[in-house]
Formats: structure tokens, sequence, C-alpha cells
């Protein structure tokens, strides 16, 4: 799960896994494969960037495991 910030100052988790679109336009939206959508105070980039890092993180994690 990754933390994003609603436009109204809220925080919240996010399962990362479901997301299918991430536009801006101008504020960024986040598209679920359910369907649902989020509007969020990050930037695209910069949740491209939370995932890759919790992604990141979770592979880390695994391959530590394995050791």
């Amino acid at each position: 799960m990754i933390t994003l910030t609603k436009l109204n100052g809220t925080q919240f988790a996010l399962n990362c896994d479901h997301i299918e679109t991430i536009q801006e336009n101008p504020d960024t939206t986040i598209r679920l494969s359910n369907g649902n959508i989020y509007i969020v105070e990050e930037t695209m980039d910069a949740v491209i960037d939370i995932i890759k890092k919790y992604k990141k993180n979770i592979l880390g994690d695994l391959l530590n495991s394995l050791k």
C-alpha cells in the first residue's frame, strides 16, 4: 500500500496493484481497475516514484528473506 494525499489534505493508503491509469488534468487523477477514481495532491511523476520505491522495498525484503 502506498500513502497519498487527497486534495482536502487527508492522507490515505492505496493498493497500487489496482491502479489502471494515472493522469494529470491538471490535478492528478488515479483510476483503479474497479472503476474508483481518486484525485490527489501528488504529481503523476511523484506517484510513480512512490510506487517504484514501494515495489523495490517489497522485492528487497523478499530477496533478503531468501538468504
